[in-house]
């Protein structure tokens, strides 16, 4: 099936007459959440986002399902207490796309903070989660498996557990669990305007596809209640169906960058997360283990208004983890060569500050906020580990203008258990057989049917397999080359130039001509469009 089949045939939910019970605008990992939660309930469900799924926030998070162990040091406990049950949920439900990873505090002396304090924040910790993770290591003993770690003036290091997750795929099995359960996604559809009644109450959305900007296609959707789960962008839809003028509207959302680096595991080889205190402004850091890769980061800075392009890190950011990494790691060194790629995401904190300047990003609450406005619900804040909990407060209030069935257990499992049916799945290595079942769920079977008989034929050295690339672009809504390369696989983050050198860009080259029918014009077109995209905003920044 080419492209042009393919778009055809998602977009074919859209002749649909009757009004969805809930069109839900944005598909990252809140939309996702929301859409799995109503489906299940039996709900006519119909999401759309304007760009990819997960092109936002939820492509570019730091890849961590946490709990938020900082929030019991700032006296948030509760939200401590709701992401520490989620992570263990998701630990429990989605092995091999949520991962347990070990992180390393490393404590000195006269630095902040001193064992005693770190260590029962742990033990706290542990006391949610109803796990032990919790370990102290003396000096000689840290040391002995962590040689390469500033020495002068070291006094131990803590160890704790959290996960890591490839949060993008993370987004896309969501959706797949949602459509499974009867809901429709579609990629590339904007919601240009909502859709009002006499008394301005919001039944629905004008629709654009944004697919070919020169056949400009609208369609109108109706919808019971329209939910906007666009991050940082939230305020967009908002203000359309306010009643008030526009000048008496002040946003709570304050949008906050964070950035991170990518370096080979070759150049800063480590099996396990480290936190660290900058030592410019004491703010944690971390560094841990991804796809092969090493990752650093993040940043936390106010980031100017919105628009709709792609965002990047600043100079200044790489300079700042650089100067963290470095005063880490006694005889790394890195520098702007080591670097394979950057990325950069926006979070949609919720300001408690009237102006939103009172705190430091980094100090205001991972809350998520809600409001309704004519039927209008818009979400708002929250973390990646607690989208299923946002989900269940999205769908109560919808309760007020929409009948949702009450009987289905708030504790049904996000991610249904499945056994795959092909022999080839019992002749993976055992890394392949956690990993793929985490990543494809239900649709394992599919991805099995296009691996060829061993040996496996990986991208590179990464761990991501050929087959993988091509079911995506055959499966999974694949409009662009950066669709594939940076949300669907992420390869474009783990190799050097994008993972466009010889002879792999040969390769990309004939799965998307063989799967989405492009011809040697239009695949011309997309490799120069993610190059420049590539450089301007997954590498570093001008000098």
């Amino acid at each position: 099936m080419n492209q042009t089949k393919q778009r055809q045939q998602a977009l074919s939910p859209l002749s649909r007459t009757e009004p969805w019970d809930i069109l839900i605008v944005g598909g990252g990992i809140t939309g996702a959440g929301i859409a799995r939660e109503a489906a299940r309930r039996g709900l006519q469900v119909l999401l759309i986002e304007q760009k990819d799924f997960a092109w936002g926030t939820s492509s570019r998070s730091s890849k961590m399902v946490h709990g938020g162990l900082r929030y019991i040091a700032s006296g948030d406990y509760k939200t401590t207490l709701l992401s520490v049950r989620e992570r263990e949920r998701m630990l429990d439900e989605a092995q091999g796309l949520v991962n347990e990873m070990h992180y390393i505090m490393p404590h000195y002396k006269g630095k902040f903070p001193p064992p005693w304090i770190f260590n029962t924040l742990l033990r706290v910790y542990d006391k949610i989660a109803g796990k032990r993770y919790f370990q102290y290591f003396k000096k000689e003993a840290f040391l002995a498996f962590n040689p390469g770690i500033k020495q002068d003036k070291l006094l131990g290091a803590s160890q704790f557990s959290d996960a890591v997750t490839d949060d993008s795929r993370l987004v896309m099995r969501v959706l797949d669990e949602a459509i499974s359960d009867g809901a429709a996604a579609i990629n590339y559809l904007k919601a240009e305007s909502l859709l009002k009644d006499k008394q301005g109450l919001v039944i629905g959305a004008t629709v654009v596809d944004t697919t070919d900007p020169e056949r400009t296609q609208r369609y109108d959707v109706p919808a019971k209640v329209v939910v906007s789960a666009t991050g940082a962008w939230a305020d967009d839809l908002r203000l359309q169906a306010m009643d008030q003028a526009q000048a008496d509207f002040h946003s709570q959302i304050r949008p906050s960058r964070g950035s991170h680096l990518v370096v080979s595991q070759e150049r800063l080889p480590i099996d396990q997360a480290y936190t660290l205190l900058h030592p410019v402004d004491k703010r944690a850091l971390f560094v841990f283990p991804w796809e092969n890769r090493t990752v650093i980061g993040t940043t936390d800075l106010d980031h100017p208004a919105l628009d709709e392009q792609e965002v990047g890190i600043t100079t200044e950011e790489v300079d700042y983890l650089l100067q963290a990494i470095n005063g880490l790691f006694d005889h790394t060194q890195l520098t702007t060569e080591d670097v394979i790629s950057t990325w950069a995401g926006v979070r949609p904190l919720i300001s408690e500050g009237g102006d939103g300047k009172r705190v430091s990003p980094s100090k205001e609450k991972r809350d998520h906020s809600l409001w309704l406005d004519n039927n209008l619900v818009t979400v708002s804040g929250g973390k990646l580990t607690t989208f299923r909990l946002i989900a269940l407060d999205v769908l109560k209030l919808c309760q007020q203008v929409l009948p949702i069935d009450d009987t289905v257990s708030k504790e049904e499992p996000v991610f249904t258990s499945f056994t795959p049916n092909s022999e080839q799945f019992n002749k993976l290595p055992d890394p392949l057989k956690l990993r793929l079942p985490g990543f494809y769920g239900r649709q394992l079977d599919k991805l099995l049917a296009l691996i060829e008989e061993p040996p496996l034929s990986y991208v590179a050295d990464t761990p991501t397999l050929w087959a993988e690339v091509r079911y995506a672009a055959r499966y999974e809504q694949v409009i662009h080359l950066d669709d594939l390369l940076l949300r669907r696989t992420r390869l474009g983050l783990i190799l050097p130039q994008g993972a466009i050198s010889e002879p792999l860009t040969s390769q990309f080259k004939q799965i998307c001509q063989q799967e989405l029918g492009w011809d040697e014009q239009q695949w011309l077109q997309e490799l120069e469009r993610y190059q420049q995209l590539w450089q301007t905003y997954y590498h570093l920044p001008p000098a």
